[in-house]
């Protein structure tokens, strides 16, 4: 870090010329390695936000760090005009975890979201026969997804939707997990069914096997697509590739981002090989989607995913940390009153202001974001060893034994 930009001139620079659309915590970060981070004073933190699910290697992985370093020395950008071989070499890889079908690369899951409502209008197309009969598509209630004005529409929550409608008509909305609710909003117009497989800035609401397994069943009866976000559950997170994974479905669209590029910015759509080709040349693009430094990045998390075993790391080391954590439910029930959630992607529900809890917990030594209602989120990097976690439990028992 340049030792010339202080704590104050960067809170001066931010006050002065940043757009104020965060509640920004009062903390500068300058580096990070592995699973913590440290401040522009040099305090120290367990990193358990790991860029709300981005930072899937933790920080400065070196084999992450050598590949985006040895790409950037060769070709950054091409445009999609041409082709690049990371791009190949990663639709191949995507297309070996999700089955057959196609990838579609964008920057964001915002993008790829945007991508899977655009896919829904064309295949209400296919169905219909004419554009504009078949163009409904059912969400979750308490869902996210997104920004722009596709995803917002599809999340229904009035402090995302506030200030901005009218919104993009053709969005109706069910109960998660209640596959009657659903079904009864099918109708002739209704194109797909488009769901978080785990809720995370709702509250950390996990899809049901059953209940996933009902709406596939659904969609195949009514030639419905069954689209599903894992912009934020997905890559891993869960000890599967996906998250629908532990369901044993297989969904005919997928959004993927955050953790895929392990820091750097790149989201990708799976398209099922059915209907891979509703998309046609001029009909979606992008200018900086699948760059070659984008895939690069991208390709070196696929990695080290598989040469250190991070599924398996997620898998073996979240069963003691999930019942550590329960047993902190038991010791303070006052404050902390149920935990939700799967392998690295946990929301304990809170008692009390969640962003009192969330500034107690940073003032302790750890950094976690929070999400729907009174949830604290702990996301902690795939690679997190045994030791961190209970790091994270120790710290967290101090922090409410305090309260």
């Amino acid at each position: 870090m340049n030792s010339e930009i202080t704590h104050t001139r960067t809170a001066d620079l931010y006050d002065a010329h940043v757009v104020q659309n965060y509640g920004r915590a009062p903390l500068t970060l300058a580096r990070g390695v592995g699973s913590r981070v440290w401040d522009d004073e040099g305090r120290a933190y367990l990193d358990f936000t790991s860029g709300i699910a981005v930072s899937a290697l933790g920080h400065c992985h070196p084999h992450w760090v050598k590949a985006i370093r040895k790409q950037a020395g060769e070709l950054i950008h091409t445009s999609n005009l041409f082709r690049n071989p990371n791009q190949g070499e990663l639709a191949r890889r995507l297309v070996q975890q999700a089955g057959p079908g196609r990838v579609y690369f964008c920057n964001s899951g915002a993008e790829a979201n945007e991508t899977l409502l655009k896919l829904a209008r064309l295949h209400g197309i296919r169905k219909s026969g004419e554009e504009g009969n078949c163009y409904k598509v059912i969400c979750a209630e308490n869902a996210f997804h997104g920004r722009t004005f596709g995803g917002m529409s599809a999340t229904r929550q009035e402090k995302i939707q506030k200030g901005f409608r009218p919104l993009v008509p053709g969005f109706a909305f069910a109960k998660l997990n209640d596959l009657e609710s659903f079904e009864d909003l099918i109708d002739e117009q209704t194109a797909a069914i488009f769901i978080e497989t785990i809720q995370g800035e709702g509250g950390v609401n996990p899809a049901t096997p059953e209940f996933l397994r009902g709406l596939r069943a659904l969609c195949s009866k009514h030639n419905l697509l069954l689209m599903l976000d894992e912009v934020q559950c997905g890559i891993g997170r869960t000890g599967a590739f996906f998250a629908f994974q532990h369901a044993a479905v297989r969904p005919d669209a997928i959004g993927m981002a955050k953790g895929l590029g392990g820091g750097f910015p790149i989201g990708a759509v799976w398209i099922s090989a059915p209907f891979a080709d509703l998309f046609q040349p001029g009909s979606h693009g992008t200018t900086f989607g699948g760059t070659p430094l984008a895939c690069a990045a991208a390709l070196a998390v696929m990695d080290v995913l598989e040469k250190e075993d991070l599924l398996g790391n997620v898998t073996r080391l979240s069963v003691s940390w999930h019942e550590a954590l329960r047993a902190l439910i038991r010791e303070f029930p006052q404050h902390m009153v149920g935990l939700r959630g799967q392998g690295f992607i946990i929301g304990l529900q809170m008692n009390g202001d969640v962003l009192v809890w969330c500034a107690a917990l940073r003032a302790a030594g750890m950094l976690v974001p929070i999400a729907g209602g009174n949830v604290v989120r702990l996301l902690p990097p795939l690679n997190a060893t045994a030791d961190e976690l209970a790091e994270s439990v120790t710290i967290l028992r101090r922090v409410l034994a305090a309260a």
